[in-house]
């Protein structure tokens, strides 16, 4: 895993407008951070959005999944499709001591 730094330019002064959760350490994995940084693209504005509860593109279960572990602490998912090859998953822990960026293949 690769530590995300919180100094990173595209989060500075953009903080969620109402976060849900506390995110713990964030990490990436290496296809996470080749994908990313191959498409050009801040890891942040995907964490802003799974903090805020935008789930990206998951089915009606898992959004139910992530309702249910709002409220008892569970595991938090999120599914970014970036085009039609390239998908980030973004995982928090249970205990929230962790949420990680990575490649569904990489799970």
């Amino acid at each position: 895993m690769i530590p995300c730094s919180n100094r990173h330019p595209s989060i500075l002064n953009r903080i969620p407008d109402r976060p849900l959760f506390p995110l713990g350490k964030l990490v990436a994995t290496p296809g996470a951070v080749e994908m990313l940084k191959r498409l050009e693209l801040s890891p942040f504005d995907f964490v802003s959005r799974h903090w805020q509860g935008d789930w990206g593109d998951l089915d009606v279960e898992d959004r139910n999944a992530n309702t249910y572990a709002l409220r008892e602490s569970a595991r938090l998912l999120s599914s970014y499709r970036i085009n039609t090859q390239d998908k980030l998953w973004i995982i928090t822990e249970a205990d929230r001591s962790a949420t990680t960026l990575l490649l569904p293949e990489e799970y």
